[in-house]
């Protein structure tokens, strides 16, 4: 389950080629999130448009379906909805929307992450966070879903996406993720020569790029995350707190009578 990965940044967009005349004005995080915008790439034009465009758009992550009711609802299904696996997206009521209407997303990032549980002993039974990038240096484009939701309370209109995974079992770097045990899955990332297809796929042959990345393809090392300040009790604080210096003798009190 990826939850976590790097957007590409501007400079990055711009030199992929990936048929995008515009970027989105707003800037998004350099790390990505649940419920955090981030760019997507998407078919132009309505469903049913044979033109071959694309546009760029902000999305959030997490994909909110267009039935959702309300905003409480909203919120509950985007938690469950970060990754869509592959194999049931087109059947699965949150998703199936969208795959019949070729909501097809590249999803560009630098990098993602997952935990490692390999030497959890020597790290007090915690799973050690791993960053995966490409082994070129290129940056990825994972398949996803994405859907727009209008808040009947407010009328704001939401675009949200989901990330399509893959089995990853026996995978090379892939299959070391995760809790010994659970099932293994990675995003599915669509080959360079192939987002313009994937895009444009119909509902049918999208199926097509719903495969792992070979693991030669990528490249992996640990990348924990730094460890969170902690706060002194407040007796620790008090006493290394340096006295607060008395008021000189001649200075009137501002806020007496």
């Amino acid at each position: 389950m990826c939850t976590n990965y790097t957007p590409s940044a501007r400079d990055r967009l711009r030199a992929a080629r990936l048929g995008v005349d515009h970027l989105p004005p707003q800037d998004w995080p350099a790390e990505v999130f649940p419920g955090f915008e981030a760019p997507i790439v998407v078919r132009a034009g309505a469903a049913g448009d044979t033109a071959r465009g694309v546009r760029c758009d902000l999305a959030r992550f997490g994909l909110v379906p267009h039935w959702a009711a309300d905003a409480a609802k909203a919120r509950a299904l985007s938690r469950h909805t970060l990754n869509a696996r592959s194999e049931t997206a087109a059947l699965k009521p949150s998703f199936r929307g969208a795959w019949r209407q070729r909501h097809f997303a590249l999803v560009p990032m630098e990098a993602f992450f997952e935990p490692c549980w390999e030497d959890a002993a020597a790290h007090g039974g915690r799973s050690v966070r791993w960053r995966m990038a490409a082994a070129d240096g290129e940056l990825l484009t994972a398949a996803g879903l994405w859907d727009r939701w209008t808040d009947p309370a407010s009328g704001e209109i939401v675009t949200s996406f989901t990330l399509l995974t893959v089995n990853a079992d026996g995978h090379a770097v892939m299959g070391r993720m995760h809790r010994p045990g659970d099932e293994k899955r990675m995003p599915v990332f669509i080959p360079p020569a192939d987002r313009g297809a994937w895009l444009h796929a119909s509902a049918d042959d999208a199926h097509h790029w719903m495969r792992a990345l070979p693991a030669a393809q990528l490249s992996a090392a640990p990348a924990p995350l730094p460890p969170r300040p902690t706060r002194a009790p407040r007796a620790a604080q008090r006493q290394t707190e340096p006295p607060k210096a008395a008021p000189a003798p001649d200075t009137p009190d501002l806020f007496g009578p």
